[in-house]
């Protein structure tokens, strides 16, 4: 891959900026600012993060099911299944010229239209429920461009791991702010958050202005679409991503309880939603420290044996939501969750980075989010069946998710020794 002129792509050069990037070091934290400026505006927009205010919408007004609330956040997000889809356009279409920019800044936009049509269409499940379906669209082409910086910059650089734990630092840091914000948006008319998700959406836009740089490309959409047919037939050949792809389905296909959690703070503990928004901002500042740690064990542990204590931690703090009966217990319970989730989701992450054939960014690094996507909410949707239909406890979901995460040490050994057994390069002086 050719080395690229700083705050230039280097899928995008032009032989003249090769010959001149030859001359010049990448800044690697500038594309750090601007990949989280990118990741703050794809993820703290999401339903998934402002939460509260759709789930007390759902649960207070509407008076949904648990199955019915996990449904909707698993239909509403429905365009990040398929972030694929983005993921060729964004490697192998320009649009104005740009394989990147231009998609980023025409996202976020349009995304911040949509958040405000959400804002005023009728109160009903399925009104809303298609309103935010299309907000996602958008979001998912704007997350792709970022995830495809990201990953291009990452393996140039041999800084997977380094951009992945900056990735979740801002992830993170939306979960502290999307916390108390929600709380705050769910006591007041939900209008109120359409205008907060609006705003958020549009806020990448003067950063990929100002400090996405690509060099014109053709617009030839004959050469686009066989660039897209050869990105699809080397991924369908890589063996690696897609035993990386499986080990990621494998994670989040574990019966999960974030839903039931939800019910189980609101109609058992009795919390309030403020206080629950507090539990969200104490685990996104627990995560932040986690995104820290992992940035420095990344340096000093090949991947195989962070994989490794990702899972065994992980599997340990599920376990420990079986003591999750009090106030006091899920301020403890959620901030540990925050730093070891945090931890353990970053090895996944940078084995999915260094899984993605180069060339293929974009296309690829979505196809393993889409994974990861879809896995969490069927394992959302499949936990809350389980309590409405089969009237299992919150309990006993609890061991079922501890238990098959578990199983994934057996899986680990068989995981290509090229992307596992090598940790992240030192920086460049």
């Amino acid at each position: 891959m050719n080395e690229d002129i700083p705050g230039t792509l280097a899928g995008a050069t032009t032989p003249e900026a090769v010959s001149q990037t030859a001359k010049e070091k990448p800044h690697l934290a500038r594309w750090a600012l601007l990949i989280g400026a990118g990741v703050f505006a794809t993820t703290m927009s999401q339903p998934a993060v402002l939460r509260l205010p759709f789930q007390n919408l759902l649960k207070a007004d509407l008076h949904v099911s648990r199955q019915a609330m996990a449904s909707f956040f698993a239909v509403s997000t429905l365009a990040w299944y398929f972030k694929p889809l983005a993921g060729i356009f964004t490697d192998s279409v320009p649009i104005f010229g740009t394989r990147r920019k231009h998609y980023l800044i025409l996202s976020a936009i349009a995304a911040g239209a949509l958040y405000l049509i959400v804002g005023i269409v009728p109160r009903t499940y399925t009104s809303v429920l298609l309103a935010m379906i299309a907000v996602n669209v958008m979001l998912v082409i704007g997350s792709t461009v970022v995830g495809g910086v990201a990953v291009e910059i990452g393996q140039r650089e041999g800084a997977t791991g380094r951009l992945n734990s900056a990735r979740y630092f801002v992830m993170n840091a939306c979960t502290l702010i999307g916390g108390p914000l929600g709380g705050f948006l769910a006591a007041r008319a939900f209008g109120l958050t359409a205008v907060a998700g609006a705003v958020i959406a549009l806020s990448v836009v003067p950063f990929a202005w100002l400090m996405l740089k690509e060099p014109p490309l053709a617009h030839k959409s004959s050469q686009a679409w066989i660039n897209a047919k050869a990105q699809f037939g080397t991924l369908m050949q890589s063996k690696t991503l897609w035993s990386a792809a499986g080990l990621l389905f494998l994670v989040y296909i574990a019966p999960g309880f974030s839903t039931p959690l939800y019910y189980f703070q609101t109609d058992t503990l009795k919390l309030s939603q403020p206080f629950i928004g507090t539990l969200i901002l104490l685990s996104g500042a627990f995560g932040i420290v986690g995104a820290g740690i992992y940035a420095v064990l990344c340096r000093r542990l090949n991947l195989r044996t962070l994989l490794y204590i990702g899972i065994i931690i992980s599997t340990l703090t599920t376990l420990c939501f079986l003591f999750y009966r009090s106030a006091t217990a899920a301020v403890i319970i959620e901030s540990q969750n925050g730093l070891i989730a945090t931890v353990a989701e970053l090895a996944l992450m940078d084995l999915a980075a260094r899984a993605t054939p180069r060339g293929s960014e974009g296309l690829g690094f979505a196809l393993m989010m889409s994974v990861r996507n879809g896995g969490q909410a069927l394992s959302d949707i499949f936990g809350s069946w389980l309590i409405d239909q089969h009237h299992v406890s919150f309990f006993k979901l609890v061991w079922l998710n501890a238990g098959t995460t578990a199983l994934i040490l057996l899986v680990i050994p068989f995981l290509p020794r090229l992307i596992i057994d090598h940790r992240d390069v030192t920086p460049r002086a």
